[in-house]
Protein backbone atom coordinates (compact mmCIF):
# COMPACT_ATOMS: atom_id res chain seq x y z
CA UNK A 1 0.00 0.00 0.00
CA UNK A 2 1.16 3.61 -0.47
CA UNK A 3 2.52 5.76 2.02
CA UNK A 4 0.21 9.13 3.08
CA UNK A 5 0.71 11.88 1.25
CA UNK A 6 2.07 14.67 3.30
CA UNK A 7 1.33 18.32 2.60
CA UNK A 8 2.53 20.27 5.83
CA UNK A 9 5.01 21.78 3.38
CA UNK A 10 6.97 21.28 0.20
CA UNK A 11 9.63 18.55 -0.03
CA UNK A 12 12.77 19.21 -0.55
CA UNK A 13 13.97 18.41 -3.94
CA UNK A 14 10.31 17.72 -4.75
CA UNK A 15 8.67 19.38 -8.03
CA UNK A 16 8.86 22.72 -8.07
CA UNK A 17 5.43 23.02 -9.84
CA UNK A 18 4.26 21.61 -6.01
CA UNK A 19 6.12 24.16 -4.36
CA UNK A 20 4.79 27.06 -6.33
CA UNK A 21 1.31 25.98 -5.56
CA UNK A 22 1.73 25.74 -1.84
CA UNK A 23 3.43 28.93 -1.32
CA UNK A 24 0.28 30.72 -3.38
CA UNK A 25 -2.23 28.97 -1.73
CA UNK A 26 -0.25 30.41 2.04
CA UNK A 27 -0.18 33.81 0.24
CA UNK A 28 -3.40 33.58 -0.61
CA UNK A 29 -4.28 32.04 3.10
CA UNK A 30 -2.18 35.14 4.73
CA UNK A 31 -3.47 37.74 2.40
CA UNK A 32 -7.09 36.62 3.87
CA UNK A 33 -5.74 37.08 6.93
CA UNK A 34 -4.71 40.76 6.71
CA UNK A 35 -8.24 42.04 5.31
CA UNK A 36 -10.35 43.70 7.11
CA UNK A 37 -13.89 42.60 7.03
CA UNK A 38 -16.01 44.02 9.69
CA UNK A 39 -19.13 43.10 8.38
CA UNK A 40 -17.88 39.56 8.23
CA UNK A 41 -17.29 39.18 11.96
CA UNK A 42 -20.17 38.61 13.84
CA UNK A 43 -21.33 36.58 11.18
CA UNK A 44 -18.73 34.09 9.19
CA UNK A 45 -17.55 32.52 12.69
CA UNK A 46 -21.16 31.90 13.85
CA UNK A 47 -21.94 30.03 10.69
CA UNK A 48 -19.23 28.71 10.91
CA UNK A 49 -19.42 26.64 14.00
CA UNK A 50 -23.57 26.23 12.76
CA UNK A 51 -22.47 23.92 10.39
CA UNK A 52 -20.59 21.49 12.81
CA UNK A 53 -21.71 17.91 11.90
CA UNK A 54 -24.00 19.18 9.28
CA UNK A 55 -26.32 20.79 11.55
CA UNK A 56 -26.64 23.46 9.22
CA UNK A 57 -28.20 21.79 6.37
CA UNK A 58 -29.67 19.25 8.33
CA UNK A 59 -32.00 22.07 9.88
CA UNK A 60 -32.42 23.73 6.16
CA UNK A 61 -33.61 20.25 4.88
CA UNK A 62 -36.27 19.70 7.97
CA UNK A 63 -37.39 23.35 6.56
CA UNK A 64 -37.54 22.91 2.86
CA UNK A 65 -39.41 19.18 3.43
CA UNK A 66 -41.82 21.32 5.61
CA UNK A 67 -43.05 23.25 2.79
CA UNK A 68 -44.80 20.11 1.79
CA UNK A 69 -44.29 20.43 -2.28
CA UNK A 70 -42.77 17.13 -3.88
CA UNK A 71 -40.33 18.65 -5.24
CA UNK A 72 -39.09 20.37 -2.24
CA UNK A 73 -38.98 17.17 -0.46
CA UNK A 74 -36.98 15.44 -2.48
CA UNK A 75 -34.66 17.90 -2.91
CA UNK A 76 -33.94 17.76 0.96
CA UNK A 77 -33.50 14.18 0.70
CA UNK A 78 -31.45 14.56 -2.17
CA UNK A 79 -29.34 17.21 -0.50
CA UNK A 80 -28.99 15.17 2.85
CA UNK A 81 -27.87 11.81 0.34
CA UNK A 82 -25.36 13.92 -0.88
CA UNK A 83 -23.95 15.17 2.40
CA UNK A 84 -23.76 12.13 3.76
CA UNK A 85 -21.42 10.57 1.34
CA UNK A 86 -19.37 13.50 1.23
CA UNK A 87 -18.71 13.21 4.85
CA UNK A 88 -18.47 9.68 4.30
CA UNK A 89 -15.84 10.02 1.38
CA UNK A 90 -14.36 12.93 3.49
CA UNK A 91 -13.81 11.16 6.67
CA UNK A 92 -12.85 8.00 5.55
CA UNK A 93 -10.43 8.48 2.51
CA UNK A 94 -9.81 12.16 2.48
CA UNK A 95 -8.46 13.17 5.60
CA UNK A 96 -6.59 9.83 6.43
CA UNK A 97 -4.90 9.61 3.07
CA UNK A 98 -3.58 12.91 3.01
CA UNK A 99 -1.79 14.61 6.02
CA UNK A 100 -1.62 18.46 6.50
CA UNK A 101 -1.31 20.16 9.63
CA UNK A 102 -3.78 23.13 9.85
CA UNK A 103 -2.67 26.77 9.28
CA UNK A 104 -0.67 29.44 11.75
CA UNK A 105 -3.28 31.23 13.65
CA UNK A 106 -0.82 34.20 14.07
CA UNK A 107 -2.03 36.48 11.07
CA UNK A 108 -5.83 35.70 11.84
CA UNK A 109 -7.34 38.56 14.32
CA UNK A 110 -8.03 36.51 17.69
CA UNK A 111 -11.76 38.08 16.73
CA UNK A 112 -12.38 35.85 14.02
CA UNK A 113 -10.69 32.61 15.36
CA UNK A 114 -12.94 29.87 16.64
CA UNK A 115 -13.29 29.32 20.20
CA UNK A 116 -12.74 25.56 19.80
CA UNK A 117 -10.06 24.44 16.91
CA UNK A 118 -10.20 21.98 14.52
CA UNK A 119 -8.24 18.73 15.86
CA UNK A 120 -8.07 16.34 12.58
CA UNK A 121 -5.92 17.36 9.47
CA UNK A 122 -6.36 20.28 7.20
CA UNK A 123 -7.37 18.75 3.88
CA UNK A 124 -9.72 18.61 2.53
CA UNK A 125 -12.18 21.01 3.94
CA UNK A 126 -15.28 18.79 5.11
CA UNK A 127 -17.38 21.96 5.90
CA UNK A 128 -16.95 23.41 2.34
CA UNK A 129 -17.86 19.37 1.04
CA UNK A 130 -21.16 19.24 2.97
CA UNK A 131 -21.59 22.80 1.85
CA UNK A 132 -21.48 22.27 -1.60
CA UNK A 133 -22.77 18.80 -1.34
CA UNK A 134 -25.99 20.02 0.26
CA UNK A 135 -26.85 22.86 -2.19
CA UNK A 136 -25.50 20.81 -5.55
CA UNK A 137 -27.59 18.15 -4.27
CA UNK A 138 -30.61 20.73 -4.13
CA UNK A 139 -30.04 22.43 -7.13
CA UNK A 140 -29.94 19.14 -9.28
CA UNK A 141 -33.46 18.57 -7.79
CA UNK A 142 -34.87 21.74 -7.62
CA UNK A 143 -32.73 24.98 -8.76
CA UNK A 144 -35.01 27.51 -7.34
CA UNK A 145 -33.95 25.97 -4.13
CA UNK A 146 -30.56 25.81 -4.69
CA UNK A 147 -30.24 29.25 -5.95
CA UNK A 148 -31.80 30.12 -2.37
CA UNK A 149 -28.82 28.06 -0.60
CA UNK A 150 -26.16 28.48 -2.52
CA UNK A 151 -25.08 31.38 -0.91
CA UNK A 152 -25.26 30.36 2.30
CA UNK A 153 -23.21 27.21 1.22
CA UNK A 154 -20.71 29.46 -0.24
CA UNK A 155 -20.07 31.40 2.90
CA UNK A 156 -19.56 28.56 5.20
CA UNK A 157 -16.58 27.47 2.52
CA UNK A 158 -14.94 30.65 2.94
CA UNK A 159 -15.68 31.05 6.80
CA UNK A 160 -12.94 28.06 6.93
CA UNK A 161 -10.26 30.56 5.65
CA UNK A 162 -11.85 33.46 7.21
CA UNK A 163 -11.77 31.67 10.78
CA UNK A 164 -8.00 30.55 9.63
CA UNK A 165 -8.87 27.06 10.24
CA UNK A 166 -8.18 25.98 6.70
CA UNK A 167 -6.02 26.90 3.31
CA UNK A 168 -8.12 28.11 0.38
CA UNK A 169 -6.98 24.96 -1.33
CA UNK A 170 -8.26 22.74 1.36
CA UNK A 171 -11.45 24.78 0.75
CA UNK A 172 -11.45 24.16 -2.95
CA UNK A 173 -10.33 20.74 -3.05
CA UNK A 174 -13.88 20.17 -0.36
CA UNK A 175 -15.80 21.75 -2.65
CA UNK A 176 -14.94 19.68 -5.69
CA UNK A 177 -15.39 16.74 -3.31
CA UNK A 178 -19.07 17.42 -2.48
CA UNK A 179 -20.22 18.68 -6.35
CA UNK A 180 -19.43 15.37 -7.45
CA UNK A 181 -20.57 13.50 -4.16
CA UNK A 182 -24.04 15.01 -5.16
CA UNK A 183 -23.47 14.06 -8.80
CA UNK A 184 -22.59 10.39 -7.80
CA UNK A 185 -26.03 10.29 -6.00
CA UNK A 186 -28.04 11.22 -8.99
CA UNK A 187 -25.99 8.04 -10.90
CA UNK A 188 -27.41 6.02 -8.14
CA UNK A 189 -30.77 8.00 -7.85
CA UNK A 190 -31.72 9.78 -11.45
CA UNK A 191 -33.66 13.00 -10.90
CA UNK A 192 -37.27 14.04 -12.08
CA UNK A 193 -35.35 17.28 -13.57
CA UNK A 194 -36.00 16.48 -16.96
CA UNK A 195 -38.46 16.64 -20.16
CA UNK A 196 -41.61 15.77 -19.82
CA UNK A 197 -43.39 12.25 -21.59
CA UNK A 198 -45.42 13.64 -24.31
CA UNK A 199 -49.10 13.75 -23.39
CA UNK A 200 -50.37 11.07 -26.06
CA UNK A 201 -52.30 9.13 -27.48
CA UNK A 202 -54.88 11.58 -25.72
CA UNK A 203 -58.09 9.71 -24.49
CA UNK A 204 -61.71 10.36 -24.26
CA UNK A 205 -62.46 10.76 -20.70
CA UNK A 206 -65.35 12.59 -18.38
CA UNK A 207 -64.47 16.37 -16.82
CA UNK A 208 -65.67 16.50 -14.06
CA UNK A 209 -65.31 20.60 -12.78
CA UNK A 210 -66.66 19.87 -9.34
CA UNK A 211 -64.96 16.25 -9.41
CA UNK A 212 -68.94 14.88 -9.09
CA UNK A 213 -68.31 11.17 -10.33
CA UNK A 214 -65.00 11.18 -8.72
CA UNK A 215 -64.25 8.80 -5.78
CA UNK A 216 -60.95 8.57 -4.59
CA UNK A 217 -59.09 5.79 -2.13
CA UNK A 218 -56.61 7.47 -0.04
CA UNK A 219 -54.19 5.02 1.58
CA UNK A 220 -53.59 6.47 5.50
CA UNK A 221 -50.35 4.99 5.40
CA UNK A 222 -48.91 6.82 3.27
CA UNK A 223 -49.46 10.22 4.63
CA UNK A 224 -51.93 11.70 2.76
CA UNK A 225 -54.04 13.58 5.20
CA UNK A 226 -52.56 17.27 3.71
CA UNK A 227 -53.10 16.11 0.03
CA UNK A 228 -56.84 14.36 0.46
CA UNK A 229 -57.97 17.75 2.15
CA UNK A 230 -56.15 19.98 -0.64
CA UNK A 231 -58.16 17.33 -2.81
CA UNK A 232 -61.21 18.51 -0.93
CA UNK A 233 -61.13 21.88 -1.25
CA UNK A 234 -59.91 21.91 -4.83
CA UNK A 235 -63.16 19.13 -5.79
CA UNK A 236 -65.78 19.82 -3.00
CA UNK A 237 -67.66 17.39 -4.88
CA UNK A 238 -65.58 14.25 -5.32
CA UNK A 239 -65.85 11.41 -2.75
CA UNK A 240 -62.68 10.25 -0.86
CA UNK A 241 -62.70 7.77 0.94
CA UNK A 242 -59.64 7.05 3.41
CA UNK A 243 -58.63 3.66 4.99
CA UNK A 244 -55.56 1.56 6.26
CA UNK A 245 -53.13 -0.55 3.61
CA UNK A 246 -54.98 -3.16 4.60
CA UNK A 247 -58.54 -2.17 3.84
CA UNK A 248 -57.03 -0.70 0.43
CA UNK A 249 -58.06 -3.71 -2.19
CA UNK A 250 -61.62 -3.64 -0.10
CA UNK A 251 -62.66 -0.31 -0.50
CA UNK A 252 -61.50 0.16 -4.23
CA UNK A 253 -64.12 -2.32 -5.16
CA UNK A 254 -66.25 -0.96 -3.22
CA UNK A 255 -65.10 2.90 -4.82
CA UNK A 256 -65.47 1.19 -8.58
CA UNK A 257 -69.28 -0.29 -7.86
CA UNK A 258 -70.33 3.68 -7.59
CA UNK A 259 -67.46 5.51 -9.63
CA UNK A 260 -67.74 7.29 -12.95
CA UNK A 261 -63.78 8.09 -12.43
CA UNK A 262 -61.72 6.02 -9.98
CA UNK A 263 -59.12 7.93 -7.84
CA UNK A 264 -56.55 6.57 -5.75
CA UNK A 265 -54.22 8.31 -3.30
CA UNK A 266 -50.86 6.67 -1.99
CA UNK A 267 -47.56 5.38 -3.38
CA UNK A 268 -46.88 2.76 -6.45
CA UNK A 269 -47.86 -0.58 -4.72
CA UNK A 270 -51.57 1.35 -3.86
CA UNK A 271 -51.33 2.60 -7.23
CA UNK A 272 -50.47 -0.68 -8.40
CA UNK A 273 -53.72 -1.99 -6.87
CA UNK A 274 -56.05 0.62 -8.04
CA UNK A 275 -54.82 0.00 -12.04
CA UNK A 276 -55.24 -3.77 -11.73
CA UNK A 277 -59.63 -2.84 -10.33
CA UNK A 278 -60.00 0.29 -13.00
CA UNK A 279 -58.54 -2.12 -15.91
CA UNK A 280 -60.74 -5.33 -14.95
CA UNK A 281 -63.57 -2.58 -14.49
CA UNK A 282 -62.78 -0.48 -17.47
CA UNK A 283 -62.98 2.74 -15.44
CA UNK A 284 -60.36 5.57 -16.30
CA UNK A 285 -57.59 5.85 -13.59
CA UNK A 286 -56.98 9.62 -11.24
CA UNK A 287 -53.65 9.38 -9.49
CA UNK A 288 -52.81 11.74 -6.78
CA UNK A 289 -49.22 10.65 -5.39
CA UNK A 290 -48.84 9.78 -2.06
CA UNK A 291 -45.95 7.92 -1.48
CA UNK A 292 -42.04 7.70 -1.03
CA UNK A 293 -41.41 7.48 -4.98
CA UNK A 294 -44.23 7.91 -7.13
CA UNK A 295 -42.86 6.99 -10.44
CA UNK A 296 -45.88 6.53 -12.17
CA UNK A 297 -47.82 10.13 -10.82
CA UNK A 298 -44.51 11.59 -11.90
CA UNK A 299 -44.18 10.42 -15.02
CA UNK A 300 -47.36 11.08 -15.91
CA UNK A 301 -46.53 15.25 -14.75
CA UNK A 302 -48.58 15.00 -11.34
CA UNK A 303 -46.64 16.34 -9.20
CA UNK A 304 -49.55 17.85 -6.63
CA UNK A 305 -53.51 18.47 -6.32
CA UNK A 306 -53.39 21.49 -8.75
CA UNK A 307 -51.98 19.09 -11.48
CA UNK A 308 -54.86 16.30 -10.82
CA UNK A 309 -57.89 18.23 -10.18
CA UNK A 310 -56.99 20.38 -13.70
CA UNK A 311 -56.98 17.45 -15.34
CA UNK A 312 -60.04 16.28 -14.32
CA UNK A 313 -61.71 19.26 -14.14
CA UNK A 314 -60.64 19.76 -18.08
CA UNK A 315 -61.17 16.06 -18.64
CA UNK A 316 -57.53 15.32 -20.07
CA UNK A 317 -56.50 12.35 -20.28
CA UNK A 318 -54.36 9.58 -21.89
CA UNK A 319 -54.21 5.83 -22.64
CA UNK A 320 -51.30 3.99 -21.15
CA UNK A 321 -49.35 0.54 -21.46
CA UNK A 322 -49.53 -1.70 -18.55
CA UNK A 323 -47.18 -5.10 -17.97
CA UNK A 324 -48.92 -8.20 -17.03
CA UNK A 325 -46.86 -11.20 -15.38
CA UNK A 326 -47.66 -14.71 -15.31
CA UNK A 327 -45.89 -17.51 -12.59
CA UNK A 328 -47.46 -20.18 -12.26
CA UNK A 329 -51.35 -19.48 -10.87
CA UNK A 330 -49.69 -16.18 -10.02
CA UNK A 331 -51.12 -13.16 -12.08
CA UNK A 332 -50.71 -9.74 -11.65
CA UNK A 333 -49.67 -6.19 -13.38
CA UNK A 334 -47.34 -3.30 -13.17
CA UNK A 335 -47.18 0.30 -14.17
CA UNK A 336 -43.59 0.66 -13.13
CA UNK A 337 -41.22 -1.91 -12.93
CA UNK A 338 -41.03 -5.82 -12.42
CA UNK A 339 -37.05 -7.52 -11.25
CA UNK A 340 -35.62 -10.99 -10.44
CA UNK A 341 -32.35 -10.95 -8.36
CA UNK A 342 -31.07 -8.13 -6.39
CA UNK A 343 -33.52 -5.70 -6.73
CA UNK A 344 -36.49 -7.34 -4.71
CA UNK A 345 -33.41 -7.57 -2.03
CA UNK A 346 -33.08 -3.92 -2.37
CA UNK A 347 -36.95 -3.30 -2.20
CA UNK A 348 -37.23 -4.71 1.20
CA UNK A 349 -34.14 -3.41 2.58
CA UNK A 350 -35.24 0.04 1.11
CA UNK A 351 -38.88 -0.22 2.78
CA UNK A 352 -37.16 -0.53 5.86
CA UNK A 353 -35.34 2.51 6.20
CA UNK A 354 -37.44 4.38 4.15
CA UNK A 355 -39.79 5.78 6.90
CA UNK A 356 -36.57 6.84 9.30
CA UNK A 357 -34.84 8.55 6.61
CA UNK A 358 -36.79 9.10 3.53
CA UNK A 359 -37.39 7.77 -0.10
CA UNK A 360 -33.79 8.59 -1.38
CA UNK A 361 -31.55 8.13 1.31
CA UNK A 362 -33.55 4.80 1.99
CA UNK A 363 -32.79 3.72 -1.80
CA UNK A 364 -28.77 4.80 -1.56
CA UNK A 365 -28.75 3.07 1.79
CA UNK A 366 -30.64 0.21 0.83
CA UNK A 367 -28.43 -0.17 -2.57
CA UNK A 368 -24.74 0.13 -0.37
CA UNK A 369 -26.14 -2.62 1.65
CA UNK A 370 -27.25 -5.43 -0.61
CA UNK A 371 -24.53 -4.81 -2.83
CA UNK A 372 -22.19 -5.46 -0.28
CA UNK A 373 -23.49 -8.45 0.96
CA UNK A 374 -22.15 -12.13 -0.63
CA UNK A 375 -24.68 -13.77 -2.95
CA UNK A 376 -24.91 -16.67 -5.60
CA UNK A 377 -26.21 -15.01 -8.75
CA UNK A 378 -29.90 -16.13 -9.95
CA UNK A 379 -29.92 -19.12 -12.12
CA UNK A 380 -32.67 -18.86 -15.40
CA UNK A 381 -33.60 -19.64 -18.97
CA UNK A 382 -33.16 -17.21 -21.52
CA UNK A 383 -34.04 -17.92 -24.88
CA UNK A 384 -33.57 -21.21 -23.88
CA UNK A 385 -30.34 -21.28 -22.54
CA UNK A 386 -29.34 -21.19 -19.00
CA UNK A 387 -28.01 -17.54 -17.69
CA UNK A 388 -26.70 -16.67 -14.18
CA UNK A 389 -28.07 -13.87 -13.55
CA UNK A 390 -27.90 -11.51 -11.03
CA UNK A 391 -30.19 -8.73 -12.21
CA UNK A 392 -33.20 -9.10 -14.67
CA UNK A 393 -35.11 -5.82 -14.17
CA UNK A 394 -38.05 -5.16 -16.86
CA UNK A 395 -39.51 -1.56 -17.36
CA UNK A 396 -43.27 -0.77 -18.65
CA UNK A 397 -41.68 1.37 -21.38
CA UNK A 398 -38.12 2.65 -21.92
CA UNK A 399 -36.61 5.04 -19.48
CA UNK A 400 -34.71 7.53 -20.22
CA UNK A 401 -31.79 7.27 -17.39
CA UNK A 402 -31.24 4.07 -15.38
CA UNK A 403 -29.08 3.86 -12.23
CA UNK A 404 -29.59 2.13 -8.67
CA UNK A 405 -33.30 3.09 -9.00
CA UNK A 406 -35.05 4.10 -12.17
CA UNK A 407 -34.86 7.23 -14.03
CA UNK A 408 -37.74 8.50 -16.12
CA UNK A 409 -39.91 7.18 -19.15
CA UNK A 410 -40.48 9.71 -22.01
CA UNK A 411 -43.04 7.72 -23.90
CA UNK A 412 -45.78 5.99 -21.70
CA UNK A 413 -47.00 4.17 -24.36
CA UNK A 414 -44.30 3.14 -26.30
CA UNK A 415 -45.53 -1.23 -26.64
CA UNK A 416 -42.36 -2.00 -25.04
CA UNK A 417 -40.74 -3.90 -22.78
CA UNK A 418 -37.21 -2.43 -21.37
CA UNK A 419 -35.25 -5.45 -20.62
CA UNK A 420 -32.35 -4.99 -19.07
CA UNK A 421 -29.52 -8.10 -17.24
CA UNK A 422 -26.81 -7.90 -15.15
CA UNK A 423 -24.98 -11.51 -15.60
CA UNK A 424 -23.60 -13.71 -13.33
CA UNK A 425 -19.93 -13.70 -12.95
CA UNK A 426 -16.71 -11.99 -11.39
CA UNK A 427 -17.76 -8.62 -9.13
CA UNK A 428 -21.06 -7.99 -10.78
CA UNK A 429 -21.98 -5.86 -8.06
CA UNK A 430 -18.83 -3.18 -8.26
CA UNK A 431 -19.17 -2.92 -12.08
CA UNK A 432 -22.79 -2.36 -11.88
CA UNK A 433 -22.49 0.27 -9.42
CA UNK A 434 -19.52 1.96 -10.81
CA UNK A 435 -21.61 2.15 -14.29
CA UNK A 436 -24.44 3.44 -12.20
CA UNK A 437 -22.94 6.08 -10.64
CA UNK A 438 -20.96 7.35 -14.32
CA UNK A 439 -24.51 6.94 -15.91
CA UNK A 440 -26.62 4.83 -17.98
CA UNK A 441 -26.35 0.82 -17.11
CA UNK A 442 -25.87 0.17 -20.60
CA UNK A 443 -21.80 1.59 -19.74
CA UNK A 444 -21.49 -1.93 -17.56
CA UNK A 445 -20.18 -5.00 -19.82
CA UNK A 446 -21.62 -7.18 -17.15
CA UNK A 447 -25.02 -5.38 -18.95
CA UNK A 448 -27.17 -6.28 -21.71
CA UNK A 449 -30.37 -4.34 -22.52
CA UNK A 450 -32.90 -5.14 -24.82
CA UNK A 451 -36.66 -3.62 -25.99
CA UNK A 452 -38.76 -6.58 -26.36
CA UNK A 453 -43.44 -6.59 -26.00
CA UNK A 454 -43.00 -10.35 -24.73
CA UNK A 455 -40.57 -11.93 -22.38
CA UNK A 456 -40.34 -15.72 -21.22
CA UNK A 457 -38.33 -17.05 -18.29
CA UNK A 458 -38.13 -20.66 -17.73
CA UNK A 459 -35.61 -22.45 -14.89
CA UNK A 460 -36.64 -20.13 -11.90
CA UNK A 461 -36.35 -21.37 -8.39
CA UNK A 462 -39.68 -21.61 -6.60
CA UNK A 463 -39.28 -19.00 -3.94
CA UNK A 464 -37.26 -16.73 -5.45
CA UNK A 465 -38.21 -13.00 -4.81
CA UNK A 466 -40.35 -11.40 -7.55
CA UNK A 467 -40.41 -7.53 -7.47
CA UNK A 468 -43.22 -5.33 -9.03
CA UNK A 469 -44.11 -1.89 -8.42
CA UNK A 470 -42.40 -1.67 -5.47
CA UNK A 471 -44.43 -5.01 -3.93
CA UNK A 472 -42.59 -8.28 -3.46
CA UNK A 473 -44.16 -11.91 -4.51
CA UNK A 474 -42.81 -15.29 -4.93
CA UNK A 475 -42.36 -16.87 -8.18
CA UNK A 476 -44.33 -20.24 -8.42
CA UNK A 477 -42.73 -21.65 -11.81
CA UNK A 478 -41.66 -20.47 -15.39
CA UNK A 479 -42.30 -16.30 -15.31
CA UNK A 480 -43.97 -14.95 -18.57
CA UNK A 481 -44.11 -11.18 -18.99
CA UNK A 482 -45.86 -9.42 -21.37
CA UNK A 483 -47.44 -5.69 -22.73
CA UNK A 484 -50.81 -4.87 -22.59
CA UNK A 485 -50.77 -1.52 -24.96
CA UNK A 486 -52.65 1.63 -24.43
CA UNK A 487 -54.91 -0.68 -21.87
CA UNK A 488 -55.32 2.05 -19.18
CA UNK A 489 -57.19 5.36 -19.05
CA UNK A 490 -55.20 8.03 -16.66
CA UNK A 491 -56.04 11.69 -16.06
CA UNK A 492 -52.83 13.84 -16.82
CA UNK A 493 -52.58 17.48 -17.14
CA UNK A 494 -51.84 18.50 -20.91
CA UNK A 495 -53.20 16.38 -22.50
CA UNK A 496 -56.53 18.40 -24.26
CA UNK A 497 -56.74 18.79 -28.00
Amino acid sequence: MSPDLDLTAPRSGGPRLRQKLFALDRRLFEFAAERNWPAAEPVLPRLSRSANHGLLWFATAAAIAASRTPRGRRAAARGVASLALASLTVNTLGKRSVRRERPVLDPVPLVRQLKRQPITTSFPSGHAASAAAFATGLALESPAWGAAVAPVAFSVAMSRVYTGVHFPSDVLAGAALGAGAAFAVRGLAPTRAQPAAPARPRADAPALPDGRGLVLVANTAAGTADRVRALRDALPAAEVVECAPQDVPAELEKAAERAVVLGVCGGDGTVNTAAEVALRRGLPLAVLPGGTLNHFALDLGLEDVRDLAGALTRGEAVRVDVGRFTSGERRGIFVNTLSLGVYPELVRERDRWAHRVGGWPAGVLAALRVLRADRHPLEAELGGRPHPLWLLFVGNGTYHRMGLTPGRRLDLADGQLDVRVVHGGRHPALRLLAAAVAGPLTRSPAHAAVQVPRLRLAGVAPGTLLAYDGEVAEVRGEVTVEKLPQALTVYRPGAGS
